[in-house]
């Protein structure tokens, strides 16, 4: 609520009772201090509208939180506890950058935002909102694409080859130590100065087995070593992470990112929505996905500078899921990613509870903040909240206070003006979305799906020859050379299967496999020169 130095009594009585007066009631002057904050927000270029500021009790619909839309590649944050609408928070965001042409990305984790693609339904609450805030109310729905992890409920499929996933992020997800991690990074090195494409988990398999092989032990020497324990636990954590179904995110047809900047034919921002709901119990796998798009994007945008409009805005929510058990390389690699990729065009909002899930290197470069109600019911709940409020400019609220008593679909807000100075902290009442808050119906999301241009390129999964094949291969061909030396049958060839009980014949197999030893040592393929790797180890492709 607000400060000692405000105006009137105080602003409990107004802030998450739906309180507040009417589109005309505060037509006139504002309050000096309301005024000075409403004018913080004024913007002469394009903007998204946010709300309407509360004030010692009041929604004051003259006074209108803006984002100038030039801002929205400098990041953000969005936090909040469980079931103040964050959810909510994102959709109004994203429905306004669709309509001034910027394409969004969103997870759906909840499998609650699809309705964004389905106009809304008017009366009751919107409208008493709208009312408050001044917000002229139309239900619109926006254009979207839905995908899904490897074609893992509904939409269309996004996969990535493992070469390309690279090492870091594959070692997130396989909660790998240090020296683990260094190691994976060796057989990825190894991999790809030999042109041995690792497209899906059972090429990095075969390609592991055979370094641990006596075959392949002489290979590392001028790289560093392998030990047969580390690669052992790295066998046995692909091994398991093939069996929480994992084979089905890693393969091709690999996604192309530059998807996601599209617009639709009349002009709007096209919104990409990950579903996640199907694989919400994989938190490592997806938000470590996330990182991958991004840095892909990254990988191939070229530097533009400061926009009048972004190329793209990202939502990465459940953020905090990201950061927790992360190595030192790759919280490095997520501080350098947020840092440059601002001049690529590309805004990046991190969603979760509180601030204080974020590190604060990555933090100090979120210039956008929109923070919904804090609980306090814990020693650690009100650390957190004080922890919070450090993270605001001075402000003329008891922010403390504030954060506590917000409602739902209300927040504390301060963002970059078009100056790109931190505005005044203001406490919102936040508008309505236009389109519909809540999911599609099942049939619709999937007549949407399937009816979509990408689903024809991305639907069906490509099992071509790579690493796993060509050893496969060598050594079928060894052994019937040598059955029909001997006067021997010739063994049947093996099954192709990414299935985890194939490990100990491709073990078996590619240890003593002379032609193989011969493919591994002979000089790259083109494809292995053109590999570089960057941010997180992931694979720079020429497209």
């Amino acid at each position: 609520m607000s400060g000692s130095d405000s105006t009137g009594g105080s602003a409990e009585s107004g802030i998450g009772d739906g309180a507040g007066a009417g589109p005309g009631e505060d037509a006139g002057v504002l309050p000096q201090q309301a005024r000075e904050i409403a004018d913080g927000y004024a913007v002469d270029g394009a903007a998204l509208d946010l709300g309407a500021l509360l004030w010692d009790g009041a929604c004051l619909p003259a006074a209108q939180i803006r984002i100038p839309l030039a801002m929205l590649n400098r990041h953000g944050l969005v936090a909040g506890a469980t079931g103040t609408g964050k959810t909510k928070t994102l959709q109004l965001i994203a429905e306004q950058l669709s309509a001034n042409g910027v394409p969004v990305f969103l997870a759906d984790i909840k499998g609650d935002v699809s309705g964004i693609a389905s106009p809304g339904a008017p009366g009751g609450k919107v409208s008493e909102r709208a009312g408050q805030v001044g917000q002229q109310w139309e239900a619109k729905g926006f254009p979207c694409e839905f995908y899904a992890l490897g074609g893992i409920g509904p939409g269309i499929p996004l996969r990535a080859t493992v070469t390309d996933f690279g090492p870091v992020l594959l070692s997130k997800v396989l909660q790998l130590n240090r020296t683990q991690e260094q190691s994976l990074g060796l057989i990825f090195h190894y991999a790809d100065a030999k042109g041995l494409e690792l497209v899906d988990l059972k090429d990095l398999r075969a390609v592991v087995a055979f370094l641990v092989s006596d075959t392949g032990k002489p290979e590392l020497k001028g790289i560093g070593g392998l030990s047969t324990a580390t690669a052992g636990v790295i066998l046995r954590s692909l091994t398991a992470f093939e069996q929480q179904g994992a084979s089905d995110f890693f393969g091709e047809p690999e996604f192309e990112t530059a998807e996601f900047l599209r617009q639709a034919p009349d002009g709007r921002g096209l919104v990409s929505v990950l579903e996640l709901a199907a694989v919400q119990d994989k938190p490592q796998l997806f938000s470590t996905f996330l990182m991958w798009l991004l840095a892909d994007l990254f990988h191939d945008l070229p530097e533009v500078g400061d926009l009048e409009r972004p190329k793209l805005v990202f939502f990465f929510d459940e953020a905090h899921l990201l950061f927790n058990g992360a190595s030192k390389a790759f919280l490095d690699s997520i501080t350098q990613t947020v840092r440059l990729i601002r001049s690529k065009g590309v805004g990046i909002f991190f969603v979760t509870q509180t601030p204080r899930d974020v590190p604060g290197e990555v933090l100090a470069q979120l210039g956008n903040r929109v923070q919904h109600a804090l609980r306090a019911f814990t020693p650690d709940d009100a650390k957190a909240l004080r922890a919070t409020v450090k993270t605001f400019p001075k402000s003329s609220y008891d922010l403390e206070e504030l954060l506590t008593g917000l409602g739902i679909g209300e927040a504390v807000i301060t963002v970059l003006s078009e100056k790109g100075a931190p505005t005044p902290v203001a406490a919102t009442r936040l508008r309505s979305p236009q389109s519909l808050m809540g999911p599609l119906g099942a049939a619709e999301l999937d007549a949407a799906v399937k009816s979509s241009s990408l689903y024809g390129s991305y639907a069906q999964p490509v099992d071509r020859e790579s690493a796993y094949e060509k050893l496969t291969a060598e050594h079928e061909a060894e052994q019937r050379a040598a059955a029909e030396a001997a006067g021997r049958p010739a063994k049947e060839p093996a099954k192709r299967s990414g299935q985890p009980e194939d490990d100990a014949s491709l073990v078996e197999q590619v240890v003593g496999s002379g032609v193989f030893r011969s493919l591994a040592r002979s000089v790259g393929t083109q494809l292995g020169r053109e590999i570089s790797r960057s941010l997180f180890g992931t694979a720079r492709r020429r497209r």
